[in-house]
């Protein structure tokens, strides 16, 4: 694996820059410590630090104001699941065997990440959303939601146990986390990972968050009304806002009388019903549900939302709009209670005095479509969903830097190993970019002795049929050029030009004076296919 870019780094040169002049020489450095904080289905978009169109994240933006932003972070895969797969192991889908959540399960006995920090003196904690199936392998503590989560009243395992917590989701997270900081064993480092089930779907804000975009109108994207000219694979997926987010489900339009109906996906309607509209006595409790009083919180506010939409009886473009508006502000809500959570967090390291040798990561499972394209969800190549926020303080070094260099979410394992002054196993197959946090600038072009940083991102979606239908595909992006290919049910490729379409509408492939970047990028394709040992490649 190529390493001439890892810097070996012990903690204590990793944390010489911040303060060793101020030390004395016999005393020794604090190890790294490390916060991993990961959101599922958080967009770049609705991070202010990336975009300010739609939603102000002070806190989230700190970790960038006071560290680096990454302006070219990708997945490996966009799928939950799989994302945190490749994050645990460092390895694209294909090799850590978690491939879809349709019929993955986590082999928790391969090599990963919390182990190897175990292994290094480290203590691992695993806290929040988990979605791997199998038990957490690797960790001295571990407390997990059951499955997606629910953002009422949810169930976790706390190493084996049941437990109902009674409370918002992205609270008890947090609350779990920092009362095991407080537990923990001080003489030793320790890698906390924090995993919030917000802002998946179906979006539903903290009761006192609610309402607080509702005096916003959100622009549209300027591919909302996007017709899929020339893309086959696009305009067959069921992720439309238009044709596919649910009225009842996806946007609580769960009125009373069941006058509602959703005929696309009744069933999906009812389990909204279920979800919104539970009838419970004072007092009682059902696990993922809201109790009497949340229940009646929910609809003082929904309620005259309900009775609006059903005067107004909207359909066509009008609906359209109207769904995306609705969308935008309870997904919008609950990232403020996301942002909120994290300056918790933030604080409690502040104030414990952890800031000066705690790394402190921000990022999401995948991108997600805020409407681009007509679209809600993540899983394609395409931009709004290929890439992540990715946002690190790490201790000592410049602040509010742009790091432009390709990097994907297998690279967190062998970086974070780095930090804590731990060898990196061969065959793991992401690189550490804790040189790039360091400063190194290094060339864009990977020579085929391993030197320099990757020029191009391997991606590869395989779960259909499925949710959503959307293909399966693989691909690869290089700094101008997208080339994607759909195959199983369908063989059909996509070639975009970034510079010139960013917004991935005009697909070039088989157009004329396109044919020596489509061969110079299939070969690049074959490359990383042989190169990550993808058995894809024998189907070519």
């Amino acid at each position: 694996m190529p390493s001439n870019l890892r810097l070996a780094l012990t903690s204590a040169t990793a944390l010489a820059a911040a303060g060793a002049c101020s030390q004395k020489e016999t005393e020794p450095p604090k190890p790294l410590n490390v916060v991993y904080i990961m959101c599922d289905d958080h967009s770049y978009q609705t991070i202010s630090a990336y975009d300010r169109r739609y939603i102000e994240t002070p806190n989230i933006d700190r970790i960038s104001e006071e560290g680096a932003r990454f302006t070219n972070s990708f997945v490996a895969n966009s799928l939950s699941g799989p994302s945190r797969a490749c994050l645990l192991t460092g390895k694209h889908s294909h090799a850590n065997g978690f491939t879809n959540n349709e019929h993955g399960i986590f082999d928790g006995s391969q090599q990963t990440l919390p182990k190897l920090l175990q292994a290094g003196g480290y203590q691992t904690a695993m806290v929040g959303k988990w979605h791997l199936v199998s038990d957490p392998t690797g960790f001295d503590y571990w407390d997990i939601l059951t499955g997606q989560g629910d953002y009422y009243n949810p169930v976790f395992i706390r190493e084996g146990e049941r437990i109902v917590r009674h409370g918002y989701s992205t609270d008890i997270t947090t609350d779990v986390a920092l009362d095991w900081l407080d537990g923990r064993d001080t003489d030793k480092p320790f890698c906390l990972f924090l995993h919030y089930k917000a802002p998946h779907r179906s979006w539903m804000p903290d009761l006192q968050d609610l309402g607080m975009y509702d005096d916003v109108t959100y622009p549209l994207p300027e591919t909302f009304y996007d017709d899929y000219a020339t893309r086959e694979a696009a305009a067959k997926q069921e992720m439309s806002i238009l044709a596919d987010m649910n009225v009842v489900y996806d946007l609580k339009m769960a009125d009373r009388e069941g006058e509602i109906h959703t005929p696309e996906n009744p069933g999906l309607e009812q389990y909204g019903r279920d979800l919104y509209r539970r009838d419970l006595a004072p007092g009682e409790l059902v696990p993922g549900r809201m109790d009497a009083e949340q229940q009646a919180a929910w609809d003082a506010y929904y309620d005259p939302i309900i009775e609006r939409f059903k005067r107004d009886s909207l359909s066509g473009k009008a609906l359209y709009e109207w769904k995306y508006q609705r969308y935008m502000r309870d997904y919008c809500s609950v990232i403020h209670s996301v942002d909120r959570n994290v300056g918790r967090v933030y604080d409690y390291l502040r104030d414990h005095g952890l800031l000066e040798n705690t790394v402190v990561v921000y990022t999401s499972d995948q991108g997600f479509f805020m409407g681009e394209h007509g679209y809600f969800d993540k899983r394609f190549m395409y931009e709004e969903s290929f890439r992540t926020p990715l946002l690190v303080r790490l201790p000592g070094q410049k602040r509010h830097r742009d790091i432009d260099a390709f990097v994907q979410n297998i690279d967190y394992a062998p970086t974070i190993l780095e930090m804590a002054g731990l060898p990196v196993p061969e065959d793991i197959q992401g690189e550490s970019f804790l040189p790039l946090l360091e400063g190194v600038k290094p060339s864009k072009v990977m020579t085929t002795e391993g030197k320099g940083w990757r020029k191009s991102l391997y991606y590869h979606y395989y779960e259909f049929p499925a949710e959503h239908s959307v293909r399966r595909h693989y691909g690869v992006r290089t700094e101008r050029y997208s080339l994607m290919h759909f195959y199983n049910d369908i063989d059909e490729w996509e070639l975009f030009d970034l510079q010139e379409d960013p917004m991935q509408l005009h697909n070039l492939y088989g157009e004329p004076g396109t044919e020596d970047i489509t061969r110079e990028l299939r070969k690049e394709l074959e490359r990383l296919q042989v190169l990550y040992d993808d058995p894809i490649i024998s189907r070519n």
